[in-house]
């Protein structure tokens, strides 16, 4: 499904201000793997989904979906393959646009488009069975303009339209970062329910380890441009946050003296 070899991203290389973001990176995601990506401030998290997405071109090595070489793709040609929710619940809507032509728009994401409604009526019926999926009403508000929505619902909007065209790969930026708790563990939970229905193949970052811990079927520790842990499914059943805190300290100090030696 999705696979990266020896992928690697430097910024400002050859100057003194040169950060090694990616080191080599080797990653595979089978259809149906939903992965938590951890790690500190740094460690090359959002790098790796803005690689994999084509916002930010690799150095080097291959990034392949369904065996295809996508890597020199521009993110707009990768565009029906893969759906992104950012951080920030403005980032993935038009506050100007209603409910409805926010997910029209969704709807032709990588496709070609001519002139012609936007919203038809069957359209409209159909995104009102989309939305009735999430459980917060928007169905009766189609007409609504998204900027009147509260950061949780409109985070939510944008997860049911980058899943609701079953894209090959969905991206999660740390989509629950800047929401309270409350609307935190409610746009988690429709995660998991949407991910899980739609049978999407995810790559989830998060700084929580808790919401890593729960979500998912794999977890990938990242530091320094690297990925240094990785645990399974039946792994993460048997680990704490307490587990991963130790593991992230001991991996950190034999690289740190790795380092010292060469």
């Amino acid at each position: 499904m999705l696979s990266l070899q020896q992928v690697s991203k430097t910024f400002f290389p050859n100057t003194v201000n040169e950060r090694k973001a990616l080191r080599e990176v080797d990653l595979r995601l089978d259809e149906g793997d939903f992965v938590t990506i951890i790690g500190s401030n740094g460690a090359g998290k959002s790098t790796l989904l803005n690689v994999i997405a084509g916002s930010l071109p690799a150095d080097g090595g291959v990034i392949s979906i369904d065996d295809k070489d996508v890597t020199k793709l521009p993110d707009f040609r990768r565009a029906s393959l893969i759906a992104r929710v950012f951080q920030d619940p403005q980032a993935g809507t038009s506050p100007h646009l209603t409910i409805e032509q926010n997910m029209a728009i969704a709807l032709t994401r990588g496709k070609g488009r001519g002139l012609g409604r936007g919203v038809s009526p069957e359209r409209r019926a159909a995104f009102k069975e989309e939305l009735k999926v999430l459980g917060l009403g928007l169905e009766d508000r189609l007409r609504t303009r998204v900027g009147m929505l509260s950061g949780g619902q409109r985070q939510a909007l944008s997860l049911l339209m980058a899943a609701f065209t079953r894209p090959k790969i969905l991206l999660l930026d740390e989509h629950t970062a800047a929401l309270d708790p409350q609307r935190a563990e409610l746009v988690t939970n429709l995660t998991v329910k949407v991910v899980g229905e739609s049978k999407l193949t995810v790559l989830m970052v998060t700084h929580n380890m808790a919401q890593a811990l729960r979500v998912g079927n794999r977890l990938v520790m990242m530091h320094e441009g690297r990925i240094i842990y990785e645990l399974d499914a039946e792994a993460k059943k048997q680990t704490s946050v307490a587990d991963l805190m130790n593991e992230f300290k001991r991996v950190k100090g034999q690289m740190a003296d790795r380092s010292l030696l060469s």
